[in-house]
């Protein structure tokens, strides 16, 4: 078996065929059809996609885990672009909080 990397720009490439999608016929395209929902639609079946991910972690199935987890970022980048979102947003906001403790990075949050 070869060893191989994990290749983490299949997110990049993720987001610009999401992107791509924006305007597409909803009857061809499943990503055109969720945009088209907009955000409140689209996060309705992250939330879905949330609570079946979690399902299958608490049963143990592994296969099932990763199947679902596809999933979930898969929607919450439909949901990150139809809000505005990059996933650059996102990771600037990860970089700024490495290092520094989760307790101390909520309590820092002004409500």
């Amino acid at each position: 078996m070869t060893d191989t990397k994990p290749d983490i720009e299949v997110l990049a490439r993720l987001f610009a065929v999401i992107e791509a999608r924006r305007g597409d016929d909803g009857a061809t395209s499943y990503t055109a059809d969720l945009l088209a929902k907009g955000p409140v639609g689209v996060a309705k079946k992250l939330g879905e996609e949330a609570v079946e991910t979690a399902l299958a972690a608490a049963t143990g199935d592994s296969h099932q885990t990763i199947h679902e987890s596809a999933d979930l970022l898969y929607h919450l980048m439909v949901l990150w672009a139809s809000s505005g979102i990059t996933p650059d947003d996102v990771w600037k906001e990860l970089a700024r909080r490495e290092g520094v403790s989760g307790i101390e990075e909520k309590a820092s949050r002004k409500k």
